[in-house]
């Protein structure tokens, strides 16, 4: 019996490798699935393989146009399909045709499984951006064929359902709360450390429509807010990346036009979501710009600010009725004190915050749990 996992892993993406860490520990943990019968379809076989001690294949082969790769995708991971009993598509934010390749990639899982006559699932995944009329078809055929849908916040849902989806839909936790952290939170009674995350907003390195301009009045007002921080709070920053390396160059970027020089530290290594849990616990705050940057350290029971670069982030803390500790990216550059002037806000009431923080982290976890009843209707036929 084996079972498949599909989703955006072997990128050096640490958030989304904490969703397939989940996945794994969930499989192992409630349905006793040993590792060697785990398969991972992923952008980087030998390194999900040697990280997890799980068997790997590429997610895909790319040729000369997006419906060359398309086909050989099929060509050559149809057979491999057919030898599941059971396939996981997700998590993470997949729905979507923002990179022009997504909706059409994971689609045709969807189509080989359906095809094979293997059952699939949907689990926990992001929807959206979703605009073109070919992302909306392969994601609702997608969607329609499994044998269940779920999704990580209620926006996704509410796309999915707005593109034609008819199928039921759950809204569950996100797979990385399944991480448990090593060590207990403790909370201290002010805020002094704060480790934060950058994302490479516009860069050219990183986006898919790079724009100068934005990315340097992004960096410019990043520096600005945390060197207004350091200096009304006297707080020690500690900058942490969830996707390596190209987090730890925009990192670099932002420190480099910082004025309190002596007042942070910059950890340039390739994170395991673990050690990612571990750092985050050990501060008092996190101003967290990736998704999963925000998920672990509210794993980690650690408050969060959120700078909301895209709108899973915005998504997740109006979920979670964080709206007043999130900050859209232009409220950043429009002003130098607005990340000091969340923390002034939290400052009054900060042992309600880390008791709300705890309690959320609870709750998430049990979300979480809830996504293994997406397996009981063929507990007994596959698993």
């Amino acid at each position: 019996m084996k079972i498949g996992i599909v989703g955006n892993y072997g990128n050096n993406n640490n958030g989304d490798e904490a969703i397939l860490a989940g996945i794994i520990e969930q499989l192992i943990q409630f349905y006793k699935i040993p590792k060697k019968n785990i398969v991972v379809f992923s952008n980087n076989p030998p390194q999900t393989s040697n990280r997890y001690g799980v068997n790997s294949y590429p997610l895909y082969y790319k040729r000369s146009s997006a419906t060359l790769t398309f086909l050989e995708t099929i060509k050559k991971n149809s057979p491999l399909i057919r030898n599941l009993d059971f396939l996981i598509v997700g998590g993470g934010g997949i729905l979507m045709d923002f990179y022009n390749r997504e909706a059409q990639l994971f689609g045709s899982y969807g189509m080989m499984a359906k095809w094979a006559k293997i059952p699939y699932i949907i689990y926990s995944c992001g929807a959206g951006p979703l605009k073109s009329t070919i992302g909306k078809w392969f994601i609702r055929q997608l969607a329609e064929n499994a044998h269940s849908v779920s999704v990580r916040d209620p926006k996704s849902k509410k796309l999915l359902k707005r593109i034609g989806v008819k199928k039921d839909i759950q809204i569950i936790g996100d797979p990385s709360f399944a991480l448990m952290p090593k060590n207990l939170k403790i909370t201290n009674s002010s805020i002094k450390k704060v480790g934060v995350t950058v994302v490479p907003y516009y860069s050219l390195a990183y986006w898919p429509s790079a724009d100068d301009i934005k990315y340097d009045n992004y960096i410019q007002s990043m520096a600005d807010n945390l060197d207004c921080l350091i200096e009304k709070h006297n707080v020690d920053l500690t900058f942490f990346s969830t996707k390596y390396p190209h987090d730890v160059d925009v990192t670099v970027d932002v420190a480099s036009r910082m004025k309190n020089q002596g007042k942070i530290y910059i950890n340039r290594e390739n994170l395991s979501p673990e050690q990612l849990i571990d750092i985050s616990g050990k501060q008092d705050l996190v101003i967290g710009t990736r998704l999963h940057s925000v998920y672990l350290a509210t794993n980690a029971a650690t408050p969060v600010i959120a700078i909301a670069y895209h709108h899973k982030v915005r998504d997740f803390m109006e979920m979670t009725d964080l709206n007043d500790r999130c900050i859209r990216i232009d409220d950043l550059i429009k002003s130098d004190s607005v990340i000091t002037e969340k923390v002034d806000l939290m400052l009054p009431v900060w042992n309600e915050v880390n008791e709300q923080t705890m309690q959320l982290s609870k709750q998430m976890k049990k979300n979480t749990a809830l996504g293994i009843k997406q397996f009981a209707p063929i507990k007994e036929e596959v698993l």
